[in-house]
């Protein structure tokens, strides 16, 4: 499968990609692939190891004449974000992903690529399996669960990694270099509901509002795109003043760091109804398709007929639209101190309202909140607890992490600056991401490690129309190469 991947260059890099899309591997799946790794390593006579939570580290000696070279840790992660195309037959789980060319950019069909971390993960491996490079004693660090709660990276086990130099192979643009991010926290949200049946005669819909462009929630989250869960609200919150009606139901999102691509919700209502409902549905599809007219191009919502069902009592109801309405969504804050940066931000990512097995339903949500400032994700996280503590809903922050700390006259910045100007013919962008990088919390267990990140372009990381171009991995090669080559002397 994928051999068209086997026919570009460098081919080093490129067959461990293929190896990556042809194992699935979606967050909390990772045992399949980190045992072939291993497998793999020892055939290469490579020693391994895999700390208590499953995080994945292979070491290779240095190449000949650089012993005294300082070890280096090349870090990515071994999970993808598993988001398909409405209508697309994949199982994560068991099918491989499917690349394909397109104008010099590899893309899956109708999924997530996982070149977001794969191309990153396929790098180090080439370097492991590499005869012909100079380089340093080389620790490859593979966690797990970075897309999910960054628990490889939070659970990593101290005191396994020697290397004072990290060099993170997880970000998204050619020319650019990380030296810091944001830190953030998940707010998980349950309640249960007792439950009303529906009037005598009551009728139901389902409306599904859909073909949002998604994305990532750090990355993407200033570019003004629609999120389903807060579109879907508002619909609900406006028709709640035209009419009574009965919510039974509410599914957006699959990820708490996926900005929601698609929504749909049921409610029962009175046949009288119909005709004021299916007006404001449609004045409210127009209306926001021309205020995303520039960014939504396929923003759709549709109407179908569904089944009555259970509801929720109508005070519960208005109180859980309100909640959800009052949580923090989208830019907080932009950077006062960094030009174009987000500060703080929070996405809400998953909404789901179900019937339990006991006869009532449940609700829950999961939003992320990012900031550079530690402080800031702790307000924001109180705000969403408020908001959602209003209704009397069980409210659990967790899974935070730190962001980390820019430091603009590090030795390892100014060493991979010199070796990009050479190797790329220009100055790197130095820059801080508005996203969960696994340095700020590795560098608090690794005080003293210096870090830097970089990769290939990657676009739309985290939603079917992800793709990555395929001259930029190769640059992204040359560079790691190159500076693997020059690392200075242990001290």
């Amino acid at each position: 499968m994928n051999e068209i991947l086997t026919t570009l260059e460098p081919q080093g890099i490129w067959k461990h990609f293929q190896t990556l899309c042809n194992t699935p591997r979606p967050s909390y799946h990772e045992a399949a692939l980190r045992e072939h790794l291993i497998a793999w390593a020892h055939n290469l006579g490579l020693t391994t190891y895999v700390d208590p939570v499953g995080n994945l580290v292979i070491r290779k000696a240095a190449s000949p004449g650089m012993e005294g070279a300082e070890t280096v840790v090349l870090q990515g992660h071994l999970d993808m974000v598993a988001q398909k195309d409405a209508g697309v037959d994949h199982d994560f789980e068991r099918d491989p992903i499917v690349t394909r060319v397109i104008d010099g950019w590899i893309h899956a069909t109708g999924t997530t690529l996982g070149a977001d971390n794969g191309i990153g993960v396929a790098a180090a491996l080439a370097v492991l399996e590499s005869t012909d490079l100079q380089h340093g004693p080389i620790e490859a660090l593979f966690t797990i669960e970075e897309e999910t709660s960054l628990r490889g990276a939070l659970q990593l086990e101290e005191g396994i990694l020697k290397g004072k130099i990290l060099l993170n192979l997880d970000s998204e643009d050619r020319g650019d270099v990380y030296i810091g991010c944001a830190g953030g926290i998940d707010i998980n949200v349950d309640k249960r509901y007792e439950v009303l049946p529906a009037e005598h005669g009551a009728k139901a819909l389902t409306v599904t509002i859909t073909g949002l462009r998604g994305g990532h929630s750090g990355l993407d989250i200033h570019k003004g795109r629609a999120n389903a869960n807060v579109l879907l609200v508002r619909l609900l919150n406006g028709l709640n003043v035209i009419c009574d009606f009965g919510l039974s139901a509410f599914q957006g999102g699959t990820l708490r760091n996926a900005i929601s691509r698609d929504a749909s919700a049921t409610f029962n209502y009175h046949p009288q109804d119909r005709e004021a409902i299916e007006q404001a549905i449609q004045r409210f599809k127009q209306d926001t398709q021309a205020e995303y007219a520039n960014i939504e191009g396929n923003l759709d919502v549709r109407v179908m007929d569904a089944d009555v069902d259970t509801q929720l009592a109508p005070m519960q109801q208005t109180a859980l639209i309100n909640a959800i309405s009052c949580a923090p969504h989208g830019v907080h804050r932009m950077s006062t101190e960094l030009e174009g940066v987000t500060e703080t931000s929070c996405n809400l990512g998953v909404i789901n309202l179900k019937n339990t097995s006991e006869g009532g339903k449940s609700f829950d949500a999961c939003l992320l909140v990012r900031s550079l400032v530690n402080s800031a994700v702790d307000h924001l996280a109180l705000t969403a607890k408020s908001a959602f503590s209003l209704i009397d809903a069980n409210v659990v922050l967790e899974n935070g992490y730190p962001g980390w700390r820019p430091d603009p006259n590090a030795g390892l910045l100014k060493h991979f600056l010199t070796v990009h100007k050479d190797v790329m013919g220009q100055e790197a962008n130095v820059k801080v991401i508005h996203a969960g990088l696994e340095c700020g919390i590795i560098g608090a267990k690794y005080e003293g490690m210096e870090m830097v990140s970089f990769g290939p372009n990657i676009r739309g990381a985290h939603s079917p129309t992800e793709r990555m171009e395929i001259d930029s991995v190769g640059d992204f090669w040359r560079l790691l190469v190159a500076l693997l080559a020059s690392v200075p002397k242990s001290s």
